[in-house]
This record gives C-alpha cells, sequence and structure tokens, in this order.
C-alpha cells in the first residue's frame, strides 16, 4: 500500500458566478414529466394533474396501516419523550426497538429485509413517531430520507444495493456529511478531499452539523476529488464506514431544541475509503444530493403535519376548559381565531403533504418544485400554528412540562414544540435558500428560451438566436395569460356540491391569481434581466404566493376526494374553505409588496450597518457572547480531541 496522499489546506476559492455555475450543473436539466407547480408559475392552472386525487393501491394501504398500528403501540408503550428532553438522549433500547420493529427500514425495499412502505405511509409513521418525540422523527427521516438508503436506492449498483441495504433496514443507522464549518448552501467552496489512491480514496477534511453522525455506523460523504488521468474529479458521493481509521467524532451538538438529536463535527483524517464504495462517478456528488432531497425533503412537512395535528388537539381540550369572563376561551373571538387557523392550516397541509407524496410514489409527475413548496410551506406554517398554541396556553405555554407536571398540572411540553419546530425552517435548505431553488425552477422556461439575452457572457449570436426563440415562445405564452377558466362564473363546479360550501370560487381565485403571478414574473424578468436573480425580496414573494395557490388547490382537491368517500366530507369543505379564505388574505398582501415594500431602502440601511454607520445604536448593552472565531478553524489533519462517537447496543 503506498503512503496517503497529502491533503491541501487551501479552501477552494470561488467567485459568485462560479458557485452559482456549480450549483446550477448540479440542477436536473430537464422536465421529462409534467408538474402541477411548474405549471402554476407559469400561469396554467393544471387541474386535472391532480384532481381526481391519486390514491394508493390496497396492498399498500394495508401494509401501511398494519405497521402505523404497530408503531402507535411503541410510541404509547416505549416512547417517553419527557425522559429524552430530560437526559438530551434517545434511550439505546428505545432505538434497538425501532429497529427491531423495522422503523429504520420502511422506505427499503423487502427484498433487502426492509419494509417497502409507499412514501405516504413513510410519511405517516413519521408523524406520528415524531409526535411522540420530534428527535426520534429526525433520527429516521436522516437514516432513511438523505442517508445511505436513499442514494443507493437511485443512484447504487446491484452490488452496493446488496453490500449495504440489508444492514440499513434492520441494523445500521446512516447520516448524511455535506455541511463544513465555512460551507453551507454554497457548496462550490467544500473543502473536504479524496485524493485517489491505487483501489482507495483517502479522505481528508472536517464535517459540520452531521445528523446521526454521533451514533451512525454508515455515512454518506461528500467531498472534492481532484481531477486527474483517471477521473474528471469534483464533488463526489462516499459510503464510508464510521468506524474507520482516522474518524473521529469530535463533539455532539447541542441546540435550542431537539435536544434527543444526535448531531456532531466529525474528521476524517487520511481515512481509507475503497472506490467500489464511491456512489455514482467522480462528479456526480451534487446531483445525487438534490436528486436525493426532492423527495427526501417531504420528511419535514410530514412531522410538521404531526406538529400541526398536536396543536389542534391541544388548542381544542384547553381552550373548552379554560374560562375568562365567564365563558371558555375559544369562544372569544381573539382565542377563536388562531384555533380556527390552527385547524385550517393543519387541513392543508395535510392536504399537500398526501397528494405530493402520492405523486412521488406513483412516478407520473415531476415533484422537485411541489416537495420544495411542502418542505417551505409546512416548516414555515408549523412554526406559526405553534407559536400560536404558547399564545392560546398563556402563561403555560412558556412553563415547561417539567415544571407544569411539578405543581400538579398536566405536563403539556408547548414550549418545547415551538423549539423544536424551528430549525425545520433552516434544515435541509433555509426558507431563504428554498426561496431561491423554487424560483429558480419556477423561471425555467424563461431561461431556456432567453437566458442567453441576460447572460453578459454570450455572444451576438448567440443572443440574437436566443432573442428568435424567445419571440416564438411569448408569442404564444403571453396571450394566454389574459384570460382563463377562473374569469367564468361557472368553472369547476363540481367543487360546489349542494349544502356544501362554494370551493369552486377559489380554484377559480388560483387560476386567475396564476395568471397573475406568471404575468408579474414576466414583467419583473423585462424589467431587471440579468439583475433578477439579485432581487431575492421579489422572487421570495413569487414563491409564497405560489405556496399559497399549491396548498390552495391541494386543500380544495383534498376536500372533494373526502367528500365523494364519504369520510368527514362536509367538515372537510369547511376546513377547505376557511383555509382558502385566511390563504387569499395572505396572497393579495403578497400581490401588493410585489411592487410596494422597502427592499431598496433595506439594501442602503444594510450597507451602513454593515459600515459601522449605526454602532452608535448598540451602545448601552453588554454582549454575554463568549470568546472565540465566529467560524471554526476546519484545517485537515489528526484530530486532538476525544472520539464521542457513540454506538447502539
Amino acid at each position: 500500500m503506498s503512503a496517503p496522499p497529502t491533503p491541501s489546506s487551501s479552501r477552494p476559492t470561488v467567485t459568485e458566478r462560479e458557485a452559482r455555475q456549480v450549483a446550477e450543473a448540479a440542477r436536473e436539466q430537464d422536465w421529462r414529466k409534467p408538474s402541477f407547480a411548474k405549471e402554476l408559475f407559469l400561469g396554467r392552472f393544471r387541474l386535472d394533474l391532480i384532481h381526481p386525487h391519486p390514491l394508493p393501491a390496497e396492498e399498500d394501504v394495508q401494509r401501511g396501516e398494519e405497521f402505523l398500528a404497530k408503531l402507535r403501540d411503541f410510541c404509547e408503550t416505549k416512547i417517553d419523550g419527557a425522559v429524552i428532553e430530560r437526559d438530551a438522549r434517545i434511550p439505546d433500547d428505545v432505538i434497538t426497538g425501532l429497529k427491531e420493529l423495522g422503523a429504520f427500514g420502511m422506505k427499503i425495499d423487502t427484498k433487502y429485509g426492509g419494509l417497502g412502505l409507499t412514501q405516504v405511509y413513510y410519511n405517516k409513521a413519521l408523524a406520528l413517531v415524531g409526535s411522540a418525540n420530534p428527535a426520534i422523527g429526525a433520527l429516521l427521516s436522516a437514516h432513511q430520507s438523505i442517508g445511505v438508503p436513499q442514494p443507493l436506492k437511485m443512484f447504487g449498483t446491484q452490488e452496493q444495493k446488496d453490500t449495504f441495504l440489508p444492514r440499513c433496514a434492520r441494523t445500521d443507522i446512516s447520516a448524511f456529511l455535506l455541511t463544513e464549518p465555512d460551507v453551507g448552501s454554497d457548496p462550490a467552496r467544500l473543502a473536504t478531499t479524496a485524493v485517489r489512491d491505487g483501489d482507495d480514496y483517502v479522505l481528508d477534511g472536517v464535517k459540520l452539523w452531521t445528523t446521526n453522525g454521533v451514533v451512525a455506523d454508515l455515512l454518506v460523504v461528500m467531498a472534492r476529488v481532484p481531477k486527474s488521468e483517471r477521473g474528471k474529479g469534483g464533488i463526489t458521493a462516499f459510503v464510508v464506514e464510521a468506524a474507520s481509521e482516522g474518524i473521529t467524532v469530535e463533539n455532539r451538538n447541542a441546540f435550542m431544541g431537539l435536544r434527543g438529536l444526535e448531531n456532531g463535527v466529525t474528521r476524517f483524517h487520511r481515512v481509507r475509503v475503497p472506490a467500489a464504495n464511491r456512489i455514482g462517478p467522480e462528479g456526480a456528488g451534487l446531483k445525487i444530493a438534490l436528486t436525493t432531497l426532492n423527495t427526501g425533503r417531504l420528511s419535514l412537512p410530514a412531522m410538521c403535519v404531526g406538529a400541526g395535528k398536536w396543536c389542534l388537539k391541544i388548542a381544542r381540550e384547553w381552550s373548552a376548559v379554560r374560562e375568562q369572563w365567564g365563558k371558555p376561551v375559544a369562544l372569544h373571538e381573539a382565542v377563536g381565531s388562531k384555533i380556527s387557523f390552527i385547524a385550517a392550516t393543519t387541513f392543508a397541509l395535510e392536504a399537500v403533504l398526501d397528494l405530493s407524496s402520492q405523486m412521488a410514489d406513483e412516478d407520473r409527475n415531476d415533484i422537485r418544485i411541489e416537495a420544495a413548496l411542502a418542505k417551505l410551506y409546512g416548516s414555515e406554517m408549523a412554526c406559526l400554528m405553534a407559536d400560536e398554541l404558547v399564545q392560546i396556553r398563556g402563561g403555560r405555554g412558556f412553563e415547561t412540562a417539567a415544571s407544569l407536571e411539578a405543581r400538579g398540572e398536566r405536563a403539556v411540553p408547548a414550549e418545547q414544540l415551538l423549539r423544536d419546530l424551528r430549525i425545520n425552517r433552516i434544515f435541509e435548505g433555509s426558507t431563504e435558500i428554498m426561496h431561491l431553488l423554487i424560483a429558480r425552477e419556477a423561471v425555467d422556461a424563461h431561461l431556456s428560451v432567453a437566458g442567453d439575452l441576460i447572460d453578459p457572457d454570450k455572444s451576438l449570436s448567440d443572443k440574437a438566436r436566443a432573442g428568435a426563440q424567445a419571440g416564438v415562445f411569448y408569442a404564444k405564452w403571453l396571450p394566454k395569460l389574459v384570460a382563463g377558466p377562473g374569469q367564468l362564473p361557472r368553472s369547476y363546479a363540481d367543487f360546489h356540491p349542494s349544502g356544501h360550501p362554494d370551493l369552486s370560487t377559489h380554484l377559480r381565485h388560483v387560476e386567475r391569481a396564476a395568471r397573475k403571478l406568471a404575468r408579474s414574473t414576466f414583467y419583473a424578468m423585462s424589467r431587471w434581466q440579468g439583475r433578477m436573480e439579485t432581487k431575492q425580496g421579489f422572487l421570495g414573494r413569487v414563491v409564497d404566493i405560489g405556496a399559497e395557490l399549491f396548498a390552495m388547490s391541494a386543500a380544495c382537491v383534498r376536500a372533494e376526494h373526502l367528500r365523494a368517500e364519504g369520510d368527514h366530507g362536509r367538515e372537510a369543505y369547511q376546513l377547505a374553505d376557511a383555509f382558502c379564505r385566511q390563504s387569499r388574505i395572505r396572497v393579495e398582501e403578497l400581490f401588493g409588496r410585489l411592487w410596494t415594500n422597502t427592499d431598496d431602502l433595506d439594501r442602503k440601511v444594510v450597507k451602513g450597518v454593515l459600515g459601522g454607520a449605526y454602532e452608535w445604536l448598540e451602545q448601552g448593552v453588554v454582549d454575554p457572547s463568549g470568546d472565540g472565531p465566529w467560524i471554526a478553524e476546519a484545517t485537515p489533519g489528526a484530530s486532538t480531541k476525544e472520539n464521542v462517537r457513540r454506538a447502539i447496543g
């Protein structure tokens, strides 16, 4: 065996344009299947893509319901969320019990020893177990949604599947390692290296926020392979044995919520990984990561739905017994509006989740935007619902469950839920990054036909060709944004059955709003052209409008499905109607803020803040922060710290 190659200690230096090019190259470039959300952003309300509501096969339902029954019993008898919160750790016997139950193999095919659940039932299981304790939901989700099983399922060789999937289904825990101390959503600057040495690669670097990394047996690691005669190099994915020589878990991180989360800092020092463990070709790592996240992102909204259901239960029970001024607080309008918001929003979030999940199972549609919208919308709205629950509970909402129990009251962990949910607005793509990611996909059709027109690096001949191409596209597309079914009073009449609220009026609003959104996007591109990508405030509002329109559509389709099935149809229509009316108010506000906002002024203030113009405003306080660098040093090399990795079992 040759001597290990010496790792580079220099972090890649990239320009903003180079960073964007790396991210763009990792995107799925083609749209081979229809996408409801993509069409929505183009001003085309394709209700036929989601209605009638797609349904799972009977055998999938039976298998899923049988597992949910077992999981519910386990959650009720074996999981004590208060103990996990108190000890900041999921007990080993709970993890072992989940392994025996098959919970670590929910998404793994039965031929590898997994349960072979559909995305729909996988998400129902996460909502259930996450309600017992969100850290357990995160443990199972990180293992299956972004850990070893999903990348191997989509990109692994048969030998890799045969080797690793049976382990992941029953015995091993996996983790996904991409983030570094100075690298988050900008992977072009990834510093961890993997240098080819014979039949191995040698890994060096430091990974941060490695969810499951403290207890993992297998790791998916993203590392930069230098270009060589043997390959083109680039960011590449590897399956790595967590117990390999040279791997040190240097710290178990602690957070404001998810106290049971096994999240750490992992250092690689001359770690040898067989070339056979490389997933896909060199340079395919980012594409693998992003493709994996297309459906993997649905795990977070699943737990947000579970949170909404629990918020509704507690709000109902508490608000019925707590009296103020002679009647239950629920009957006071100020509190009642919060309960209505929680109920209607939970219904809509479940509609978005179930619809997106079923479409993922059927593989008829491209759901990359739908899944991203579900993650974005679910994480934002769940935080709002938890905050409203704390407000409804008043002082008891701010008090910990342990304190409530100590003085003889029901131990309701409302404040814990608010802390636990907060990370979802950051996990797997922050809200700000999700805005940009979805906006990029939403304007893909425009960039495909007119992108060269606004690209400063393109030649005049390229621009002329793009101009001709754009002229043909817009000549056909723009006239269709003028009028549509949303202006006809009897459109979508199926959604106004006798004796039920009229949901057809909301679908007509969605159709009109979709065309208005597309016109606004086109106008913005015409106005700002190449500067469009810097208008993040505008793009974020465009995406938020699209998220509301998608949620309204899903809520109406779900309500009609439940009515047709005779399953709480009248109540579902009421909830869908309430949600759509609340959502329409938010949409109108967002449309107004597209053009009436403080974005320009905000930029001036930010420059002033960074330039020190307002430092006088910071006077009169003390800073309780400790000493140390803002970003930890991550130079490759041998670890000087104790290995805090914890083996389960």
